[in-house]
């Protein structure tokens, strides 16, 4: 049982920026891919950026060059750096882990970031 908690939420002015953290209770060398999403309210969850199985990342079209994911093994967490935020960006962000071999599924609580107009 993998779990994940998000911080790093707050409130931002457009143009500026956050960075996000997630914490994996266990070593994400046993999980097999993360991933950031977001939820506005009234919109459906959507992927924002994610680890591949490869290692590689991928982005979101409406945040690429703006987002960055990492990680870092040693502290069990992975990041997502916000830049340029847009008042589209304002939603809930959670961090999903795959655990592999098992492929279960596992999401944290959700962080808010808001950007004001």
């Amino acid at each position: 049982q993998v779990q994940l908690v998000e911080s790093g939420g707050g409130l931002v002015q457009p143009g500026g920026s956050l960075r996000l953290s997630c914490a994996a209770s266990e070593s994400i060398s046993t999980i097999y891919t993360m991933a950031w999403h977001r939820q506005a309210p009234g919109k459906q969850r959507e992927l924002v950026a994610r680890f591949t199985s490869s290692g590689t990342t991928e982005y979101a079209d409406s945040v690429k060059g703006r987002f960055t994911i990492s990680r870092d093994n040693a502290k069990n967490t992975v990041s997502l750096q916000m830049n340029n935020l847009k008042t589209e960006d304002a939603a809930v962000y959670y961090c999903s882990a795959v655990v592999r071999y098992t492929y279960k599924v596992y999401w944290g609580q959700g962080t808010q970031v808001t950007v004001s107009s």
